[in-house]
């Protein structure tokens, strides 16, 4: 037989779950051997109620995964990325997702099944990604003979090492600016 549709969680239900995701990250980043029962604890729910919800560590992982890649993907949707001029959507974009990737560190550094919801949306990232730098390219920001793939993962090394540098303090729009300005004029001098 098929499985079950998934039911939609309680309200109370959903902030345990919230909880033991968030607790997981944290726990998870400090310690990433940590066990069921110190996330549990770090969440401030029963060890029951983590294995309620989780059927395995793997699942609860599996579960971080998807829900942090989720989060970024609805950090590119509102940067409206389909109907915002091509520049203000890459800004806002950007510091949607240094705000995302900063409080999700350790679930969107998982290595990926191929197969998994996680995977299949940091896909539709990229893809969505590549979309918003051809609109740039047709407005003339980037140009035309420029492989859109090396600028997409040299945007997504400039998002990373914004993240893993010194930028104590920083806001994300500073950085997003930073980012965007560094992508589009490179280090060279202006002219």
């Amino acid at each position: 037989m098929g499985e079950k549709a998934a039911q939609p969680l309680r309200a109370d239900a959903e902030r345990s779950v919230r909880a033991i995701l968030e607790a997981a990250e944290r726990v998870l980043a400090d310690e990433p051997g940590a066990s069921m029962e110190q996330i549990a604890a770090a969440a401030g729910v029963a060890r029951t109620t983590i294995h309620r919800r989780f059927a395995s560590r793997q699942a609860l992982i599996e579960a971080l995964a998807t829900s942090a890649a989720r989060q970024l993907a609805q950090a590119v949707d509102d940067g409206r990325p389909d109907t915002a001029p091509p520049l203000v959507a890459m800004h806002r974009i950007t510091a949607n997702v240094l705000q995302v990737k900063g409080a999700w560190a350790f679930a969107l550094g998982l290595p990926e099944d191929p197969d998994s919801e996680a995977a299949v949306l940091q896909q539709d990232i990229g893809r969505r990604c590549i979309a918003v730098l051809k609109r740039a390219q047709d407005d003339k920001l980037i140009d035309e003979a420029a492989d859109l793939d090396w600028v997409r993962r040299t945007y997504y090394a400039l998002i990373g090492e914004s993240l893993h540098g010194s930028t104590e303090g920083a806001d994300p729009d500073t950085l997003a600016a930073r980012i965007i300005d560094t992508l589009l004029h490179g280090a060279g001098p202006r002219g």
